[in-house]
C-alpha cells in the first residue's frame, strides 16, 4: 500500500502497472513520469514501462501483473479509501479476465475497505462486469476530459456498480450537454505538472450545474497549472469535497 495524497482517496494499490497512451487526457499523465522515477530508482516492477520520447517519459505499451502484491488489502486492517491502479488502468486489454478476477476476489475479501477503480476503457468494464457482478464496496469510474469523450459516460452507466463516478480530469474542455444521469459521483480537476493545460472555470460551473440538476456529488479536487499548491482548490471561495452516499446494495453472483 501507498498512502495517497490525492484528495479523494486515502491510499493506492497497484496490482497492475504500464499502460498506453490513448486520448488527450494521457498525454501528460503523471504516472509514466513516476514509472521512470520508479525505474531509475531501481524497482523491478516499473522496468522496461516507460520510455524517453520529446523529452519526457512514455509508457512503451508493456503491462505488468502484479501477482506478489495481489492479496496485500488482507494485510490492511485499517478500512480505507482505495484506488485501485494508479499507475495502469485495470480494463486496457492486455489485462487477462482472469486476473480482473482475482482482485474482484480480493476486494471481495477485503470488505472493510472501499475500492475505487477508475478507467478510460469502460466499455470493457460494462462489458465484463456482467460476469463479475457488484461488490457493495467497489466504486467503478472513467475519465472524460471533453466532450468528445463523454460517450464513456453511457458505457459507465451500462457497467454493474454499486457506486458509479466520472472523473473530469485533465478537465480540456467543455464537457457542456454530457448526462450525468444514473451518476453517483463527479469530481474535476485541471491538469498539473510541467506542461499542464489550462482550465476554464466556465467548464467546472457546468459540471457543477448538471451535478444540481441530477443530484451527482461534486468534488472539485484543484485548480491545477505548474504550481498546483499555489492555485489551490477553493471555486467561488471555498471548497467542494462532496461524496457519494454510500448505498447499502446487495452483492451480485455472476451466473
Amino acid at each position: 500500500m501507498a498512502e495517497s495524497s490525492i484528495e479523494w482517496t486515502d491510499a493506492t494499490w497497484n496490482p497492475v502497472a504500464g499502460c498506453t497512451i490513448l486520448s488527450p487526457g494521457c498525454t501528460n499523465c503523471y504516472a509514466m513520469r513516476m514509472a521512470a522515477r520508479l525505474e531509475a530508482m531501481g524497482t523491478p516492477k516499473y522496468t522496461g514501462l516507460t520510455r524517453r520520447s520529446g523529452g519526457r517519459a512514455v509508457w512503451t505499451g508493456k503491462v505488468r501483473l502484479d501477482k506478489t502484491g495481489l492479496e496485500l488489502p488482507l494485510k490492511w486492517k485499517k478500512p480505507r479509501m482505495v484506488f485501485v491502479n494508479s499507475m495502469s488502468d485495470l480494463f486496457q486489454e492486455k489485462v487477462p479476465f482472469t486476473f480482473i478476477e482475482a482482485v474482484w476476489d480480493v476486494m471481495a475479501r477485503s470488505h472493510w475497505h472501499t475500492f475505487q477503480i477508475l478507467t478510460k476503457r469502460p466499455d470493457r468494464m460494462a462489458e465484463l462486469t456482467q460476469k463479475l457482478g457488484v461488490l457493495p464496496n467497489v466504486w467503478l469510474g472513467t475519465s472524460v476530459e471533453n466532450v468528445e469523450y463523454a460517450h464513456r459516460l453511457d458505457s459507465l452507466r451500462a457497467s454493474k456498480a454499486a457506486i458509479r463516478f466520472v472523473s473530469f480530469e485533465p478537465l480540456l474542455g467543455s464537457v457542456e450537454g454530457a448526462d450525468l444521469s444514473d451518476i453517483d459521483w463527479a469530481i474535476v480537476g485541471g491538469e498539473s505538472g510541467p506542461k499542464a493545460r489550462p482550465m476554464d472555470k466556465a467548464w467546472v460551473e457546468e459540471i457543477r450545474s448538471e451535478c444540481r440538476r441530477k443530484g451527482t456529488a461534486f468534488f472539485f479536487k484543484q485548480w491545477g497549472g505548474k504550481n498546483k499548491a499555489k492555485t489551490g482548490r477553493e471555486l467561488d471561495g471555498r471548497t467542494w469535497d462532496e461524496f457519494p452516499d454510500r448505498r447499502e446494495v446487495p452483492t451480485f453472483v455472476a451466473i
